[in-house]
């Protein structure tokens, strides 16, 4: 057997072949692709939500010190926090017990838009 007839019986990939394999190498790119933006998405969503919710704590814990009964409509406020403004809204609610109410606060990064987060405590009657 000689060297040259080797590399005759030799064939390379037909044009079909080469096809298939780079719609296949694209379709996995796509599916990475799409799994590494779902997880960047999700990452920012969980990010604000956490800070919304640091801000509304703070905001009740600065209503508790000033031992002030909120209005049971709505008052609206914003704060600044890493570099966005933050929409908050919070009123008192009446409880069975004359001596307590709840205070109802909510955090959004939208005015008037869907809260990021809700938070609820009792405050008693100074």
């Amino acid at each position: 057997m000689n060297c040259l007839s080797f590399f005759k019986k030799q064939q390379g990939m037909t044009l079909l072949e080469v096809m298939l394999a780079l719609v296949i190498m694209a379709t996995a790119g796509v599916a990475v692709m799409n799994s590494a933006s779902s997880a960047l998405n999700s990452q920012a969503y969980l990010q604000n939500k956490t800070f919304a919710l640091w801000i509304a704590s703070n905001r009740l814990a600065e209503l508790k010190l000033q031992k002030v009964w909120p209005a049971a409509s709505w008052r609206y406020d914003t704060t600044e926090f890493a570099d966005v403004t933050w929409f908050l809204r919070y009123k008192s609610v009446e409880t069975g017990d004359n001596n307590f109410k709840a205070l109802d606060i909510e955090v959004s990064d939208v005015e008037r838009g869907r809260a990021l987060a809700y938070m609820r405590t009792y405050i008693a009657k100074p």
